[in-house]
């Protein structure tokens, strides 16, 4: 592939991130005027569909606290990964 031709995917796929960034806001705009509608109810439905919006609980694990409070536990739990990141500047 060449230099222009690579240039214009990047020109394209930019484009295309755009195009989804406005639509995740515009999605986003939904989802904030049906849950101001529901309030506080969990659930609501609205002809074929049903909505929920529940609170759900979870337990993270403080790394930070753990490498403060017992580092030589916490480094023998800990483990590196690798990736590669795709970034367009």
């Amino acid at each position: 592939m060449s230099i222009h031709e690579i240039e214009s995917k990047v020109r394209e796929l930019r484009q295309l991130q755009a195009l989804i960034e406005e639509a995740q806001a515009e999605a986003e705009t939904i989802k904030d005027a049906i849950k101001a509608h529901m309030g506080d109810s969990e659930e609501l439905r609205a002809g074929e569909y049903k909505v929920t919006w529940k609170a759900v609980k979870s337990s993270r694990l403080d790394t930070a606290a753990l490498k403060k409070a017992i580092p030589d536990v916490a480094a023998a739990f800990t483990r590196e990964t690798v990736a590669r990141r795709f970034c367009i500047a």
